[in-house]
């Protein structure tokens, strides 16, 4: 239920209104005057602030002051008594969304309450894929116009005012990290860190120190006490990339953190108090782990409260090319001082490309490009395009001469190579986890390598 600030010193008349407004299905939270009014606004963000005009320490410009300053787009209603219209047409001056003539008419009460919550539905609507307002916030911006991103992002900016666990789901490279800021930033917590940890990329005898840290002497090395990412974190959020890599003898230390608010020092004595939003992401089928025993089902459940699922860039449409544009502009600027442009041969080839590594592997070909390319106008051969964007063609192309064994062994010389190149570019170059990946042996995986040129 939208959440309202009701803000009235006389306690007869607050109590009436708060019946009102909670009849008509809204959420209330009450200030007696201006001063717990702007305390109750830097506790919490409200959908709507309803406050009178004239009040004890303090008036309810404020109020609207207070309330802007919080979030310069929530509606503000001012309520003032007959007499005071000067002030109230000041308020209007000042930001307020409308104001209420007392005594009070409950059905006009509502009706602006309505018309209030909606301008403010209209007005934050899909934010995070508007440039204006990630320049105003400060948040990252999301690129697309595809209906599976906006749907993620309509998620995403509705989870991101309450204070639940959020897991990410999707392939490497989606930009799960991009949705993580975001939640944070549109979170009470935007003031506060954002910590962000790879659980992949922290060996697993350093991983419960990186997360919890330890005291002085817990260990051979262990010369000074150190603090670990979710004290560091504190008041702000902790943001767990590849959390289907997280050591089972980690797990049940980071579920006592998310439930109980504390965490253990390595050598510690006594559990330390944390106070941070979690959210995690992975590109594993987590509920497959917990079936193999490869993950806490407790863990999984907790961390799921609301799960996102990112969207692959191969199911965005048309978003690619805006990417593509959005990345040869920023990066043509950022390396040759100039935008980069796409010809219409590359941009054919982008989209006919299924982008296995996704915004990444997108970013990486046009960073690439814009620094190979000498007229900043993009080629197919710039992008590094050929092996996947003439699949279809090489394909039609194999030659079928000799015996069925030698056409065999063709197509598979061609296919592997195809598969281990996009796999190299989902693992980063990471051959361990290329490796992994495939389902083949690091050694054999180097030796394809090797055979095949790559």
């Amino acid at each position: 239920m939208p959440d309202i600030l009701l803000v009235e010193d006389k306690d007869s008349l607050r109590r009436v209104l708060r019946l009102t407004l909670e009849n008509a299905g809204y959420s209330v939270t009450e200030a007696a005057d201006a001063r717990a009014a702007a305390t109750e606004i830097a506790r919490a963000p409200h959908r709507v602030v309803l406050t009178d005009l004239r009040m004890p320490h303090g008036s309810g410009l404020d109020v609207l002051r207070a309330a802007r300053t919080a979030d310069p787009d929530v509606p503000v209603i001012v309520m003032t008594a007959f007499g005071s219209i000067d002030e109230a047409v000041q308020a209007m001056k000042d930001g307020a969304h409308d104001f209420l003539q007392k005594p009070v008419d409950s059905n006009h009460l509502l009706l602006l309450v309505e018309r209030a919550l909606e301008q403010a539905r209209l007005r934050t609507e899909n934010i995070l894929l508007k440039e204006e307002w990630s320049k105003r916030y400060g948040f990252p911006r999301i690129i697309g116009e595809s209906e599976a991103i906006k749907r993620a992002v309509a998620e995403t900016q509705r989870v991101a005012q309450t204070e639940a666990t959020v897991l990410l789901l999707g392939e490497s490279g989606t930009g799960k990290e991009l949705f993580a800021r975001a939640v944070h930033h549109l979170s009470i917590r935007r003031d506060k860190p954002f910590v962000a940890i790879n659980c992949a990329a922290i060996p697993e005898t350093l991983i419960e120190n990186e997360l919890f840290g330890h005291e002085r002497g817990a260990f051979t090395g262990a010369s000074d006490r150190r603090q670990g990412k979710f004290e560091l974190a504190s008041s702000g959020t902790v943001f767990l990339d590849e959390i289907g890599e997280l050591p089972l003898a980690v797990q049940g230390k980071l579920l006592r953190a998310i439930e109980e608010k504390v965490v253990d020092r390595i050598g510690g004595r006594a559990p330390i108090p944390v106070d941070v939003r979690v959210v995690a992401a992975t590109n594993k089928d987590l509920r497959a782990a917990v079936e193999h025993n490869e993950f806490r089902g407790d863990l999984f459940f907790r961390l799921a409260v609301f799960p996102i699922e990112i969207p692959p860039l191969r199911d965005r449409g048309d978003d690619v090319l805006m990417l593509a544009k959005h990345f040869a502009l920023q990066l043509g600027t950022e390396l040759r001082g100039r935008e980069a442009v796409l010809s219409e041969t590359a941009a054919k080839a982008i989209k006919s490309h299924r982008w296995p590594g996704n915004v990444r592997e997108l970013e990486n070909a046009i960073e690439r490009a814009c620094i190979l390319t000498d007229t900043m106008m993009l080629e197919p051969k710039d992008l590094g395009l050929a092996p996947s964007a003439v699949a279809n063609d090489s394909l039609q192309n194999l030659d079928l001469s000799g015996s069925l064994a030698d056409v065999n062994n063709r197509a598979i010389r061609f296919l592997e190579t195809l598969k281990i190149r996009e796999a190299l570019v989902v693992c980063d170059g990471n051959k361990a986890r290329t490796a992994e990946t495939l389902g083949v042996s690091y050694k054999t995986l180097l030796t394809k390598i090797k055979e095949y040129d790559l």
